[in-house]
């Protein structure tokens, strides 16, 4: 089986090779990707400093065309590059092509920044001088980047970095390197100059303790968990570097007397267990009134049972397995867990077959004060919590350390107005589920969720770029 190596300085690189499994038959080998070594981050790290000076002053229509380039061929090979997804991390058919379509609209969008660059000429408080204000690479940029979204996440942090004239190293989750790996190879093909973008693959305590360790890395984007990003920001501190983190949530969808039962229930399935719940945004607590509380269990009880869950390649299946067998027992954990609480379990059995395949699990009768509403479990399991009314609803919301993303289902404009606006969390969905966004607007979360500027759309500026102000005599 083919060797996919790392890329350092324009060169593919051979290192030891780790086989990258298919979750929902973890017998089958999807590819051999080389593991990096702390030497072969040290050697990226360098060649990305060597590369900046050229890349950051190279002229906009190149940066345009090497990321429109990129755009297209990840659109033309959608089915190809998502049925890769698919196999590696376990998401469906659909939503692997579905993801990989984003990739491509990621990398058009900030094709499309390029040319967009702009600053400011203001006239200074002194006679005859003149201001200008303008946004410049920052430099060596290290991006560390997580399993479940393995080729989104990638591009919407590679995209403005490079757009922006930023070099990189790249190190992507253990667990999925096959899409980083593709696009990779397709910014490489498509004219990057040699050592702006690096690939290490490997252990984060190996290739991703290096670039924390490097004073040349000068800004770290990273998504994944609370713990390591921690990690990050102490590491960060200490060579004063910039850190953006995404660290995840325990993110609440509130469901009111006067919602639309259908409504309600679709996007709080979609929210809790589509891609098999391994998504930061989502909707993990469902926290309904009391109005309506019975009959949003009976429709939910309904609907979980008509999920089908198995081989993300069957069209028919609409959820795929979990990740790894590590994952997987973190999932079961917590849901023996849920019934030692007190809460009543429907659903959560382990499948049968090969793969880690589990049916979602509800837990009913939850209290917020239980383990399984306070922490995030990253798997198709959600709590269902009785509220009073709206405000006990709001507060209950509230009451994390988490503040990701927030949802509402409601026909009030009133209460759906005023959720919008003291909601703690930095994205807020009304009528639709908590996971879902756009590529050209801004992602991120507040409290415990993130740090650090937005990422996407033109607010990814902030993190990518530094300003520079300079005074002209006239």
């Amino acid at each position: 089986m083919k060797l996919h190596p790392n890329m350092i300085d324009g060169d593919w690189v051979e290192g030891a090779p780790a086989p990258n499994r298919n979750p929902a038959n973890p017998a089958e080998v999807v590819g051999l990707y080389a593991r990096g070594t702390a030497e072969d981050a040290a050697r990226a790290i360098a060649a990305a400093k060597a590369a900046f000076p050229a890349w950051s002053r190279s002229g906009p229509l190149q940066r345009h065309e090497v990321l429109k380039t990129a755009a297209a061929e990840i659109l033309a090979r959608k089915d190809e590059l998502g049925r890769l997804l698919a196999r590696e991390e376990g998401k469906t058919l659909a939503e692997g092509v579905g993801e990989t379509v984003r990739a491509a609209q990621v990398f058009d969008f900030f094709a499309g920044e390029c040319l967009r660059l702009g600053g400011e000429i203001l006239p200074s408080v002194r006679p005859g001088v003149g201001v200008e204000i303008t946004r410049e690479a920052v430099g060596v940029v290290g991006l560390i980047t997580p399993w479940n979204f393995p080729i989104a996440i990638p591009a919407w942090k590679l995209a403005p970095a490079l757009a922006w004239g930023n070099t990189v190293v790249f190190k992507p989750a253990d667990l999925t390197p096959g899409c980083a790996w593709a696009i990779v190879d397709i910014l490489n093909r498509a004219g990057l100059p040699r050592g702006v973008l690096n690939l290490v693959m490997g252990r984060g305590a190996t290739v991703g303790q290096t670039l924390l360790d490097s004073p040349d890395v000068r800004a770290i984007s990273f998504t994944g968990s609370q713990g390591t990003g921690r990690r990050v920001a102490e590491a960060s501190i200490r060579v004063m570097r910039k850190f953006q983190l995404e660290m995840g949530g325990k993110n609440p969808m509130v469901v009111l007397d006067d919602a639309d039962l259908d409504v309600a229930v679709e996007a709080c399935l979609n929210g809790a267990f589509y891609s098999t719940g391994q998504r930061c945004t989502a909707s993990s607590r469902l926290i309904v009134t009391r109005g309506i509380h019975d009959a949003f269990v009976d429709r939910m009880k309904t609907r979980m049972a008509a999920l089908k869950v198995g081989d993300p390649l069957d069209p028919s299946v609409q959820i795929g397995p979990v990740v790894d067998e590590g994952q997987l027992g973190v999932d079961e954990g917590y849901i023996r867990l849920g019934r030692e609480e007190g809460a009543e379990l429907i659903g959560g059995d382990r499948l049968g077959g090969d793969g880690y395949f589990l049916a979602p699990a509800l837990f009913v009768g939850a209290t917020n004060a239980m383990r399984v509403s306070r922490e995030e479990i990253f798997g198709p399991v959600a709590s269902v919590i009785e509220a009073a009314d709206y405000d006990e609803a709001l507060a209950i919301a509230n009451d994390t350390e988490f503040g990701l993303s927030a949802g509402i289902c409601t026909t009030s404009l009133k209460h759906a107005t005023h959720f919008r606006r003291n909601a703690e969390a930095g994205m807020v969905m009304v009528n639709l589920p908590t996971a879902g966004v756009d590529f050209h607007v801004p992602f991120g979360g507040s409290k415990g969720s993130s740090y650090g500027s937005r990422e996407q759309g033109r607010y990814a500026a902030e993190f990518y770029t530094t300003v520079k102000t300079a005074y002209i005599l006239a």
